[in-house]
């Protein structure tokens, strides 16, 4: 159970009041765990309780909305400080910064939600007569928008999640190992929301669901009570179709690096130098016999090739449009007359 926060400032950032608390979390019995300080932006309580009125007949309890904006950031703050724990401190700068702009969304959203939500009355408030239905449109238009700048305002949790880890780059050896980990993850998440959103569907309720976790459950309950989850499920389309757009990127991915690992790839001469690719470091390499001018340097440069003084070459990743960029760069064109797309797969 949270500690109520301790107020410790009060300022104002672009406009919007803020407040500034130091956030005490009990873990375990009676185990208080201090965490790190997070701002709370201001939430417009009139304008919840406008929205309440105008969409039900129950009243509007105090402080409701902020209450649901806090626990949203200090959940936030959690995810925040599990991944200060994993990485270096270097990047805890980063991750703070990353909270601070989701407070911040976070709380716009909110209150734009609920200036749209008091546009127009619910028709069980106004009535069906003369009900203005094209303002109701109208709002319903806005709401969708709103919802979609909620999304990707939720995004920024997995932005802090990824700090200091990075991506799984194509220089990396085990990139192919580690990204069907990746996809027999993505894919168990799609099976394992189809089996929970089943199990609800039959039962009307997630408890004792053999698919979840407890902490899972307890989650999963909590977002479904968030003013974000409108549908009636556990899992709303858009997370499939999110997550099954992700599943045929890690897919596709995985069969691009396979069909690299497999490639042969052909160098050329040009006149005054020659184009050397190297599978080990995931290179394409142009090696001038004399310094190139500035302006071919800044036409290997828009073309995606950058100065190595290591390789002492011009180089960039070999992919497909690494071969074909080099097609567009005049001076490095084979002296055989092919282009050197038209070179690849020929070994």
């Amino acid at each position: 159970m949270k500690s109520a926060p301790q107020a410790t400032e009060e300022s104002h950032k672009n406009g919007i009041s803020v407040q500034t608390n130091e956030r005490k979390q009990e873990h375990g019995k009676g185990e208080i765990k201090e965490m790190s300080n997070v701002t709370y932006y201001k939430i417009n309580e009139e304008a919840a309780r406008r929205a309440k009125e105008m969409n039900s007949f129950y009243e509007y309890k105090p402080g409701r909305a902020t209450e649901e904006y806090r626990t949203m950031v200090d959940k936030a703050a959690e995810i925040a400080e599990a991944q200060k724990k994993h990485v270096d401190p270097m990047y805890h700068e980063k991750i703070d910064s990353l909270l601070d702009t989701y407070a911040r969304k976070l709380a716009e959203n909110m209150n734009n939600g609920y200036a749209i939500d008091a546009r127009v009355p619910s028709v069980m408030i106004a009535g069906p007569a003369n009900f203005p239905t094209r303002k109701k449109e109208k709002q319903n238009s806005a709401r969708e928008r709103n919802m979609q700048e909620w999304r990707d305002i939720q995004e920024l949790l997995n932005k802090i999640r990824g700090v200091g880890t990075g991506g799984i780059s194509a220089d990396d050896p085990g990139a192919v190992e580690k990204l069907k980990k990746k996809l027999e993850n993505l894919e168990e998440l799609q099976e394992t929301m189809k089996f929970v959103n089943d199990y609800y569907r039959k039962n009307g309720t997630l408890d004792k669901c053999p698919f979840l976790t407890p902490e899972q459950n307890d989650q999963l309950k909590s977002d479904m009570e968030s003013k974000w989850h409108y549908g009636k499920a556990p899992y709303l389309q858009w997370q499939f179709t999110n997550n099954g757009a992700e599943i045929r990127r890690v897919k596709k991915r995985i069969e691009e690096l396979e069909h690299k690992a497999e490639a042969i790839y052909a160098g050329w001469q040009f006149d005054g130098g020659y184009v050397e690719p190297d599978k080990e470091d995931n290179r394409l390499r142009i090696f001038f016999d004399e310094k190139p001018d500035e302006e071919i340097r800044t036409i290997l440069k828009s073309n995606g090739f950058k100065w190595s003084p290591k390789a002492n070459a011009w180089q960039r990743q070999i992919t497909a449009n690494a071969f074909y960029a080099a097609d567009h760069i005049a001076c490095i064109q084979p002296i055989t007359g092919e282009k050197p797309s038209e070179l690849q797969g020929k070994g």
